[in-house]
């Protein structure tokens, strides 16, 4: 029996009547509506035809969550007076109960997208839904992008609607414009008509410092379970509240001990008891519920008898390292999006009130809407999903956002690594197999390639571990998780083993075609499996201590690890976030030189490295796992001049053409060069070092190609050298002197040499040998800087106007040195006196 009461209760069934007609008219829709007011489980009924007087249809829901998935079913077949599996069903990765009489299917967004690759056309579904498109998932995007691209290709017949509770509207009624082109998609905007809720701000106290990686600063939490005892003090009826990740709720939850209620933890890997129960709600006079959880409860299920919401602000979002191949999780501030879908928690049932535990001060800062996962997650399997779509590049999907450039080119190249795309970025027969198994192309890699090595059964074992990620409790050794999840009858061992069958089953055919099998023992299965999973995770243990991945990142077990000082390792699980020097190793297997070969072959090198060290050539012959040196043997005379040639040039630039061997003439024709480069341009070269170095084969050869070490560098004369440079095809070199000469003749008749090293050229000179002089000399058109200097050759004066100096300067100069230097000519009018080199007592003589 229907249970029109409760669906007369949800405010959303007054947008239905338009939804309808908007779908009737265009085709597509946005659907807008506050958290509570049944979008996740009154339309997809209506849509089907199975309330109201609609048209019978077959509609697909798509939630980002597999509980999300289970909670909408169960509500909607509870809301029709039927068992799940009837006329409406669900399926997740695993399980599925559906049947011919299934009118409404949820269904997790991987398990859409599966669906789209093997059957684009969707064959006999009418509506797609697509729940909680604000969260921003990347298989959400991505599942819109495909449906779009099937709307207008293949079935236009096909209704689409993107809802959520916090969406940003506009911008997907923008995106589905591409359907008919007739303007944006429709919005339908639900008002709710909840019991509605106070917000309170309870803000921390002073000294909290920011979360940063995973790390939470335990004040916080502290804070969040006094805000959670003060709120059960001031209200009736059960909590929920919100924390970034399992270790968060862990802790808040040893907080409250001895609270005067029942502590659930509530998150993705909770066992299904655990959340069946939280589903349920309190039984009839039983004690009152805290439910800590993460954000898997913010949408698409009702917590019975909330409400009250205490909010930590914080949520956890995935960072990729895409040069190593790590990834980390992000603790960030949650968007006034997220903020929204949890404070509807609260007033879903009754009137409720929520405790956000950050100052009302800071509310307004905190961003709109969450980071679209596209922006920052591992795209690889984003990328196989697309080739097999047939657009590699993503460029003619319609997306809200692009795929990162460089992200997606690292996604491109594991995926060449691994076989599953071609040269052109177009998958392989091997890369359509991989994208059905419902599992990250890496993994599957491991799982078909494992197969024929371990065996189907052993192979899909390891794999589900992989894909499943053992409770922290397990350890950190593969093997022994993997026997423990054997042995447990947990829930994260039931889950495991109905992956492993799935898995087992996509496995055999592989196995079979080759025949398995040939690996031996636990640990090294494990071992091999994850390396072929992770082969850039393969690492060797250091000298020093820790390990070297072969993707060049450092690694280090946590102190007490079971996996001891195994000198290799196959790393399933690491993260390392920016203040960490090195990746912290979460889950590894033990394996060997010759697995690790196996696994990471396609990254193998063998060759010549010839490279600057320590301040000079080092010559090598090496066999490499990428960074990893598994063989080094000196080259001695017999390395590859051109290797040798760039190595030594490296050392130029590193540090410095100081390297060579510099007379005094070298360093002043240098200065020349560089003052006529500055001051009149082209042909006179460059002289900074970094444009030496670019044009060594100009004016270093043959010598450089010759020279072998360090040594033979400071053997090269590079005043000689730089000669080659100077403009001889234009003639111009031969005015080397004449614009920048090393000399210049004063008016005694001395020949004094120009310093060119400054900003200006400085002639240095004693002061009477300029006298009569009133023009200052100049060289390629620049004056000089004429340093006057005493008998005693120490400076009297500067200046670059001689003329000015005689007629202003001089005095003073005169003044203070002619009593210190009586036997030299102090005349009172030195622009018209005759220049000297001598005292006046000799100019007395020689007169």
């Amino acid at each position: 029996m229907i249970r029109n009461d409760a669906l007369d209760r949800l405010p959303v069934r007054h947008a239905v009547p338009e939804l309808l007609a908007a779908l009737d008219r265009r085709g597509t829709a946005v659907l807008s509506a506050p958290p509570g007011t049944g979008k996740t489980t009154l339309v997809p009924l209506a849509l089907a035809g199975l309330i109201g007087d609609g048209s019978r249809r077959r509609v697909l829901v798509a939630e980002p969550r597999r509980m999300a998935v289970r909670a909408a079913a169960r509500r909607m077949a509870w809301l029709l007076g039927e068992e799940v599996g009837g006329a409406v069903g669900f399926s997740v990765r695993g399980e599925r109960r559906a049947g011919p009489a299934t009118r409404v299917e949820v269904v997790t967004t991987g398990i859409l997208l599966q669906r789209l690759q093997r059957d684009p056309e969707l064959a006999g579904v009418d509506v797609v839904l697509l729940d909680e498109c604000h969260e921003r998932h990347l298989d959400a995007d991505t599942a819109m992008a495909f449906l779009v691209d099937v709307r207008a290709t293949l079935r236009p017949e096909l209704k689409l609607i993107a809802a959520s509770a916090t969406s940003d509207a506009a911008a997907w009624a923008d995106l589905l414009t591409v359907l008919d082109g007739g303007g944006p998609a429709p919005v339908v905007w639900s008002k709710g008509e909840g019991h509605g809720c106070r917000v309170h701000f309870a803000a921390p106290p002073s000294g909290i410092r920011p979360a940063h990686g995973t790390w939470v600063d335990p004040a916080l939490l502290r804070h969040v379970a006094a805000t959670v005892r003060l709120a059960m003090e001031r209200h009736e009826g059960d909590v929920l509240c919100f924390l970034p990740g399992t270790g968060e709720i862990a802790r808040t939850a040893g907080l409250l001990g001895g609270v005067d209620a029942e502590v659930l933890q509530l998150h993705g890997r909770a066992p299904a008891a655990v959340q069946d129960a939280v589903l349920r709600g309190t039984e009839p006079g039983g004690r009152r519920r805290v439910v800590l959880a993460t954000s898997v409860a913010e949408s698409s299920l009702t917590v019975p008898g909330v409400r009250i919401v205490v909010d930590s602000g914080l949520a956890r979002e995935p960072r990729t390292d895409h040069a190593r191949g790590l990834g980390s999780l992000a603790t960030v501030t949650v968007s006034e999006a997220t903020a929204t879908q949890r404070l509807g928690r609260a007033g879903r049932e009754a009137f409720g009130f929520v405790y956000r535990c950050w100052a009302e001060a800071s509310d307004g800062g905190r961003p709109r809407f969450p980071s679209p996962e596209i922006k920052v997650a591992d795209l690889a399997d984003f990328a196989l999903r697309v080739a097999c779509w047939g657009d590699p590049t993503a460029e003619g999907l319609a997306l809200l956002d692009a795929p990162p450039a460089g992200a997606l080119a690292a996604a491109r190249s594991v995926l060449a690594s691994i076989g599953a795309v071609d040269a052109a970025g177009r998958a392989t027969e091997r890369g359509v197999r991989m994208s059905r198994l419902g599992l990250h192309p890496r993994l599957g890699r491991a799982l078909l390639d494992g197969a024929t090595e371990v065996g189907a059964r052993r192979a899909a074992e390891v794999v589900a571990l992989l894909s499943e990620g053992p409770p922290r409790e397990y350890g950190d050794d593969l093997a022994a998780a993997w026997r423990a999840a054997r042995r447990g009858s947990d829930g994260y061992g039931a889950r495991w083993k109905a992956e492993a069958r799935r898995l087992e089953r996509s496995a055999v055919e592989a196995a079979a075609s080759a025949g398995g099998g040939p690996v031996d023992g636990e640990d090294a299965v494990a071992g091999l499996v994850t390396a072929l999973a992770f082969p850039e995770r393969v690492a060797r243990a250091r000298e020093q201590g820790g390990y070297l991945m072969v993707s060049g990142s450092g690694a280090q077990l946590a102190e007490g690890s079971a996996l001891g000082t195994t000198p290799w390792l196959a790393v399933a699980v690491a993260d390392r976030t920016a203040r960490d020097a090195t990746a912290r190793v979460r889950l590894a297997a033990v394996v060997d030189e010759e697995m690790a070969r196996r696994a990471a072959g396609h990254l193998r090198s063998t060759g010549e490295e010839v490279h600057w060290e320590d301040g000079d050539v080092v010559a090598r012959s090496v066999d490499r796992l990428g960074a990893v040196e598994l063989a080094v043997r000196p080259l001695g005379a017999g390395a590859a001049p051109a290797l040798v040639r760039a190595a030594l040039l490296d050392g130029l630039r590193r540090e410095g053409l100081g390297l060579l061997r510099w007379s005094r003439e070298a360093g002043e024709l240098r200065e020349r060069l560089a003052f006529l480069h500055r001051e009149l341009g082209s042909p006179w070269p460059d002289m900074a070092d970094e444009a030496l170095v670019d044009r060594a084969g100009e004016w270093l050869e043959p010598e450089l190609s010759r020279a072998a070490r360090r040594s033979d560098l400071g053997r090269i004369d590079a005043g000689e050298a730089l000669r080659r440079l100077l403009p001889w095809a234009s003639g111009e070199a031969g005015r080397l002197g004449e614009l920048a000469p090393e000399r210049i003749e004063v008016p005694s008749g001395s020949r004094i040499r120009v310093e060119y090293g400054g900003e200006r050229p400085v002639l240095a000179v004693k002061l009477q040998e300029m006298f009569g002089l009133a023009e200052t000399p100049r060289v390629a058109g620049v004056p000089v800087l004429v340093h006057l200097l005493s008998p005693a050759g120490r400076p009297a004066a500067v200046t670059a106007d001689l003329a000015s100096f005689w007629r202003d300067g001089y005095r003073a100069v005169r003044a203070e040195l002619r009593g210190r230097y009586p036997k030299h000519p102090w005349p009172e009018d030195p622009s018209v006196a005759e220049a000297t080199r001598y005292t006046t007592a000799r100019l007395r003589r020689e007169g």
